[in-house]
């Protein structure tokens, strides 16, 4: 935290990349009461919010940025993290929390926490406060986007076997999977014996190459697939 005039601690400065309007309006309200905290700079996305940092020489200065998972530039999470992380600046998630794969991504990428946009205010500002502070803010959304869902039985896939089962169950076939991974086609269907072999033991069957994409979406390896319809 920097100090103001007379030794007095100056506000945290946050950044925030909505591209909702009233949920940005609804992020300044909360705050604007809080004389710690400054909602310094607003953007729809994160190459945005960086280049107005830059003009007002506020880029060194932030000390957090709130972000939205759900951006209309089609960014993904983990990129926007990258980014931000790249300049120094911490982040927290601000998001509905209705996709694990966007969560867990964003959680991998190494935000300080993530919080749930149906929190109360109490709860946000909270939130908002300690990461500012650079302290992670522990909740069950961001636990369960690091250890998996903890409604679910840990199948304890190793990294090669989450590679094999992602491609797979995204729509390709064994012998494409093998040219991607380097493997051979016999070795990759080895795998997915095994991996249906553990999620069997655990008592979430994956027989058919459709059980196992529906696993991999609950285990959030892949996206939850967008309804028809939906804003």
């Amino acid at each position: 935290m920097s100090w103001g005039v007379g030794g007095e601690s100056a506000p945290r400065r946050i950044g925030l990349v909505e591209d909702h309007e009233s949920v940005a309006i609804g992020l300044a309200a909360m705050l604007a009461p809080q004389p710690d905290l400054d909602l310094a700079l607003t953007a729809g996305t994160v190459p945005e919010l960086l280049a107005a940092a830059d003009r007002a020489s506020l880029t060194a200065e932030l000390d957090l940025v709130v972000l939205d998972l759900r951006l209309a530039d089609g960014s993904t999470p983990q990129d926007n993290v990258c980014a931000l992380r790249e300049r120094g600046i911490e982040v927290l998630v601000f998001t509905g929390a209705d996709n694990a794969f966007l969560v867990r991504s964003a959680a991998k990428a190494g935000v300080l926490g993530v919080v749930r946009k149906s929190e109360d205010v109490p709860t946000v500002v909270a939130a908002v406060r300690r990461a500012a502070s650079g302290e992670q803010v522990v909740t069950t959304d961001w636990a369960a986007a690091i250890d998996g869902d903890p409604r679910l039985s840990d199948v304890g896939l190793s990294p090669r076997q989450e590679e094999v089962l992602t491609l797979y169950a995204s729509g390709e076939k064994a012998s494409r999977v093998a040219r991607l991974t380097g493997l051979s086609e016999q070795t990759v269907n080895d795998y997915l014996g095994r991996i249906r072999q553990k999620y069997a033991d655990a008592g979430r069957p994956a027989p058919t190459k459709t059980d196992l994409y529906k696993r991999a979406v609950e285990d959030g390896w892949l996206p939850v697939p967008e309804r028809r319809g939906r804003g």
